[in-house]
């Protein structure tokens, strides 16, 4: 999940209409407690707990009346899409140095440097005393006319690189302010390296620019990681991918006679160039098992009774960390009950209600997807190899992360982009008594961080709803506290469980929200449009032939 959504307005629960009664909070709390027990061992894929949380999204698709839409066979469609990926860890012990002013220092994983399994196909990595060099935050972009490479030499070398936009900082710049481009994006940075061709790449943490505290990074990072099956790994992963927390990075470049934040200044300037830390050196040693899984996305359908061949889609990731590094009560399981399991009991309720309901002119499929945790590698691979067509697919409509604090008086979504989805879903809310509030953290670059992406960047109009901060009880103040409060303490934590004392009124209104926008897409004959100046508008519209 990538950031906490709260609930509905009040106001809403006097104005839903009568469908909304079959919203039932019991299914709902029901789902988040089966899915997020220890007993399915925070559902990482390519795990035994991966077939125990497939088998039961089928079983609830099943009972609530869908047909199956996965690959197609001899006897019709799966209820699953393989999804084929490649699995790295890290075996045996790690080992971690520096060199610097004169002196050796020996790191440990997870406390000064998160390192992630190197995903270029070797089974053993060995650097030794490689040199550092600062590249500012690491952003080639010849149309805005910035480079922070300025034709450094990087092979064999070590680069420290900051995360998030230049603009960060000020609000100001050639990035568009505070929010967040993709070059401000860790993937972003990673993907840069291996065109570099650098040894490797260390993304410095910071809190602020990260969106999240070190337990996040640590916590994802030191696990299994996956990727989709390349040709040539090295084209896109560098030997080393990495992060290291700010304090070390200070005193590398205090050992080196530099100032890490006149430096960081710097960086925010076109004129940048790439420093060297002069006798400073980075050595780590490590095995890697790498081999080849498949997991799954589950997929269930509702045909349309007019228009079968059009299809509104909704999404959940039922993945989240699996177990991990244990946190300071002992505790490895990383239940993921906020991350993704309420997405996915949404996803669950709202088949239901469909279901249940007439059936709607276009067709409706529900999937939940593996791998958003790995990088979004489950919708990934749905966009990349579709089941069904994306030129004729409405739109995707994501869930990720649900309301459990009570009832707000407003909506949002992850990032601001101009498209018709977004005023149809302002318009949705308008009638059950909401107000629409932009993102409130466009700086963390949300929009790139959940499973509609893969969608939007192939030109299919798709959002990750999100509702607002206003809390009822509350207001705006305790509704910020309290998404503050989750990144902070259960964020890609073991602590991210199910708590029954959770306030489902709100999920409730949430769904039917969701419900009321999908029915009007499925009803209608309404193709969403991304608006003039989208980067994804070209795409959409080199298929507008393919819709009638």
């Amino acid at each position: 999940m990538k950031k906490l959504l709260l609930g509905v307005s009040a106001v809403a629960i006097l104005t839903a209409p009568a469908f909304a009664a079959d919203i039932n909070p019991s299914h709902l709390s029901q789902d988040i407690k089966v899915l997020a027990s220890d007993a399915f061992e925070g559902r990482g894929p390519a795990t035994p707990a991966e077939q125990k949380t497939v088998d039961y999204i089928t079983q609830q698709f099943k009972a609530a009346g869908l047909q199956p839409g996965g690959d197609p066979g001899k006897a019709g469609r799966s209820w699953t899409q393989n999804v084929p990926l490649a699995k790295f860890e890290i075996t045996g012990p790690i080992r971690v140095g520096v060199k610097a002013g004169g002196q050796s220092q020996t790191w440990t994983q997870g406390d000064q440097v998160a390192i992630r399994a190197a995903q270029t196909g070797v089974d053993h990595v060995s650097i030794k005393d490689a040199p550092v060099v600062f590249v500012g935050y690491g952003v080639k972009a010849p149309e805005r006319n910035w480079d922070d490479f300025k034709g450094v030499d990087l092979k064999g070398k070590i680069a420290l690189v900051l995360v998030n936009d230049p603009d960060f900082e000020t609000g100001q710049g050639d990035f568009g302010g505070k929010a967040m481009t993709y070059y401000g994006r860790w993937t972003y940075k990673y993907e840069e390296a291996a065109r570099q061709g650098a040894l490797g790449f260390i993304v410095i943490h910071e809190t602020a620019p990260a969106a999240y505290g070190w337990a996040t990074v640590k916590n994802s990072n030191t696990n299994a990681v996956f990727d989709i099956i390349r040709k040539n790994p090295t084209e896109a992963h560098a030997p080393l991918e990495a992060w290291i927390q700010r304090e070390p990075t200070v005193e590398l470049f205090k050992k080196a006679g530099l100032d890490f934040d006149a430096l960081k200044k710097q960086a925010q300037t076109r004129d940048f160039k790439p420093v060297a830390l002069n006798g400073v050196t980075f050595s780590t040693d490590f095995g890697v098992k790498a081999e080849k899984v498949v997991s799954h996305n589950v997929v269930g359908v509702l045909p349309g009774a007019k228009h079968p061949n059009e299809r509104v889609i909704y999404t959940a990731h039922w993945d989240h960390l699996g177990v991990g590094l244990p946190d300071a009560r002992g505790d490895r399981i990383y239940n993921g009950a906020l991350d993704n399991a309420s997405g996915v009991a949404a996803l669950m309720e709202l088949a239901r209600a469909f279901a249940h309901a007439p059936r709607t002119d276009r067709s409706i499929v529900f999937m939940s997807v593996t791998g958003e945790e790995k990088g979004l590698l489950g919708s990934e691979y749905y966009a990349a190899n579709p089941l069904y067509p994306l030129a004729t697919t409405v739109a995707d409509l994501n869930m990720d992360g649900m309301n459990i604090l009570g009832p707000t008086k407003d909506v949002t979504m992850s990032g601001d982009s101009a498209f018709d989805l977004r005023d149809d879903m302002i318009a949705v809310a308008k009638a059950q008594g909401l107000s629409f509030s932009p993102d409130p953290n466009p700086e963390a670059g949300h929009f790139y961080r959940s499973d509609h992406f893969p969608f939007a960047k192939r030109g299919v109009p798709a959002l990750s709803f999100g509702s607002g901060q206003d809390l009822v009880k509350g207001g705006t103040a305790a509704g910020k506290a309290a998404a503050e409060a989750y990144v902070k303490d259960r964020y890609h934590q073991p602590a991210d469980e199910y708590d029954p004392n959770w306030d489902f009124s709100g999920m409730v209104q949430e769904v039917g929200l969701f419900y009321d926008l999908g029915r009007k897409l499925a009803d209608s004959r309404e193709w969403p449009q991304w608006k003039e100046g989208s980067e994804f508008k070209a795409a959409r519209d080199e298929t507008a032939a393919q819709r009638k």
